[in-house]
């Protein structure tokens, strides 16, 4: 029998401890109910969306009929709506000042629009109109400076005051379809096109840095907003790789989970983790360093999710879907809200200290991990799961009857990547 001599510590200390950590973990599930409501007004799919940097109760989102919508969170009420472009709104930013916000629309245009609703009597007018040769499929605001890219069949930097692009930077000939700016390094921009690459552009040299092509192609990417160096990227074989820009050659991790293509990706502002939306019609939260997600959002009715962003105070995520409703869930699903008394605060992080001391107790594990999944997410996960098992006793046989050597062995990492070209 292990004996413990040490006074202070009761006999049954670890017994207690461990009971409390699995009351803890049931509690936690039963009161885990993310969703906190719906802002419904939009009349068609919900295709963008932008943060208002200085006010965390603002959120601006664009649809497939052109028409803009600024929302209030806190009254859950839409404050707004501009008809902005003729068809798609295919991109939005808020100026970094907190003042403007810009739009670009498949009428190739660029619209930038006062932050504030007009005076009585004024006309809703945008206060400048770009027009440009070609669609706009994206654009972002530089964090610090007047200057914002947009991305078509080329990447354009803009000054806020002129009509024409400071500088385009192109590498390949096909569509780009977003841009970034890195928060950290403001000069750095980052852009995902169809011939699946992912570019890197250098403001300052205005020449690209260097690319990294993937087997498919990648939708969006996303900075975090803590490591200058890292970003994550939403690709269409289901799967989000993280890279760091100084070593391409292989992503620092490949997080899997969602059984369609990725179609956006935000990271919490803490850079510990990130929120990705999927056709597969579900979000999911994945912590930076793990390659399985921590959480899994879904609706019944909650059709493709096309857009997803996550608050800036940290404690909430915004999804826009194809049938034209934004949702906001808590991004710590049994979190309570609201006010919490002192001994609640206690017990609470108690019983968090509690769940990571005995995460990795088969009993607490499989508590803590047991998701309810739609019937159609489940089935195919399923599918996937036997499909690279099958894949691998494949390989594993053709390494077997081969010549030793002939057969190499590809990490996972590697297997997506096809080419670096600097």
């Amino acid at each position: 029998v292990p004996r413990n001599y040490d006074p202070a510590l009761h006999p049954f200390e670890v017994a207690r401890e461990y009971t409390r950590a699995l009351n803890a973990t049931k509690l936690e599930r039963v009161f885990a109910k993310p969703f906190l409501s719906s802002l419904d007004g939009h009349r068609d799919g919900v295709n963008c969306m932008a943060k208002h940097p200085k006010s965390l109760s603002t959120v601006l989102s664009g649809a497939c009929d052109g028409e803009v919508k600024i929302w209030n969170l806190t009254k859950r009420q839409c404050i707004r709506t501009i008809q902005a472009h003729e068809g798609f709104v295919r991109g939005m930013c808020a100026c970094f000042c907190g003042t403007s916000f810009f739009t670009v629309g498949d009428d190739k245009t660029v619209k930038q629009w006062k932050m504030e609703s007009p005076e009585y009597g004024e006309e809703e007018e945008p206060i400048h109109t770009i027009l440009g040769k070609t669609v706009f499929t994206g654009i972002d605001h530089h964090w610090k400076e007047p200057v914002f890219a947009t991305c078509g069949h080329q990447v354009d930097i803009w000054d806020e005051q002129r009509t024409s692009p400071k500088c385009s930077l192109t590498w390949g000939f096909d569509s780009i379809s977003s841009v970034k700016f890195n928060p950290i390094e403001t000069y750095l921009l980052g852009s995902c096109a169809s011939d699946r690459n992912i570019v890197l552009y250098d403001m300052r040299k205005s020449t690209p840095l260097k690319k990294v092509i993937l087997n498919m192609r990648t939708n969006t990417l996303c900075w975090n907003p803590m490591e200058a160096f890292i970003f994550t990227a939403a690709n269409e074989d289901y799967n989000l790789y993280t890279f760091d820009m100084r070593f391409l050659e292989s992503p620092v991790m490949v997080h899997m989970d969602h059984v369609s293509a990725v179609l956006d990706v935000d990271y919490s502002p803490t850079g510990k983790e990130f929120v990705s939306a999927s056709f597969d019609k579900s979000i999911r939260i994945f912590p930076v360093d793990k390659g399985h997600s921590r959480e899994v959002y879904h609706t019944k009715r909650m059709q493709h999710v096309i857009t997803v962003k996550w608050t800036s105070d940290s404690k909430y995520i915004l999804c826009g879907s194809d049938e034209m409703n934004i949702r906001l869930w808590k991004a710590n699903a049994s979190e309570k809200l609201g006010v919490l008394a002192p001994r609640e605060k206690a017990a609470m992080n108690y019983n968090q200290k509690l769940k990571e001391k005995f995460q990795f107790h088969p009993q607490i594990r499989r508590i803590a991990q047991h998701r309810h999944l739609p019937k159609s997410i489940y089935c195919q996960i399923k599918e996937q799961r036997i499909m690279r098992e099958a894949r691998r006793r494949k390989e594993l046989n053709r390494r077997k009857h081969s010549k030793p050597g002939s057969v190499p062995l590809v990490p996972e990492r590697k297997k997506h990547i096809v080419a670096v070209v600097k």
